[in-house]
């Protein structure tokens, strides 16, 4: 199994063991449920609850109900195992680095995703920023992406 990073513990929340998750996963509603499984310090977690919180994912874990029982620091790496949460056919958002970007005119390579305010998203190539939005079709096996032809693009 493939483990993929969820985010970050980087707090705690009250006395009760409740725990602050930064993430920017882009499955986000699929992980947070009752019962599903997370990964922290190498050891399998199981979530009692969620909720969110400001800009966090607050969750409590069986076991955990107190915070002096929180076994890991904080700024702890949050992990999922792959295969249980991302189908097939899908994507996420990290495994575009590296594809080639194209329209009729233009190829490029991405670099890195850049992430905006307000859930907006950009491909960083070797030639400029292509926004998400432009994104017609992504194909994992030739690892490319067909953008929409825009002038000035």
């Amino acid at each position: 199994m493939s483990r993929v990073l969820l985010g970050k513990y980087v707090n705690t929340h009250g006395i009760k063991g409740e725990i602050r998750i930064k993430s920017s996963f882009d499955f986000k509603n699929r992980v947070f449920q009752k019962g599903n499984k997370i990964i922290i310090d190498n050891q399998d977690y199981e979530i009692l609850t969620y909720r969110r919180h400001k800009d966090f994912d607050m969750v409590t874990l069986v076991g955990i109900d107190d915070i002096n029982k929180i076994p890991f620091v904080k700024n702890t790496n949050v992990y999922i195992n792959r295969e249980d949460y991302i189908k097939e056919k899908e994507y996420l958002d990290k495994d575009l680095v590296g594809f080639i970007a194209y329209n009729n005119e233009i190829k490029r390579e991405v670099l890195d995703i850049v992430y905006l305010e307000k859930g907006k998203k950009l491909l960083k190539t070797n030639n400029g920023y292509i926004p998400f939005e432009l994104i017609q079709n992504v194909n994992l096996k030739d690892k490319t992406i067909q953008i929409m032809e825009v002038s000035g693009l």
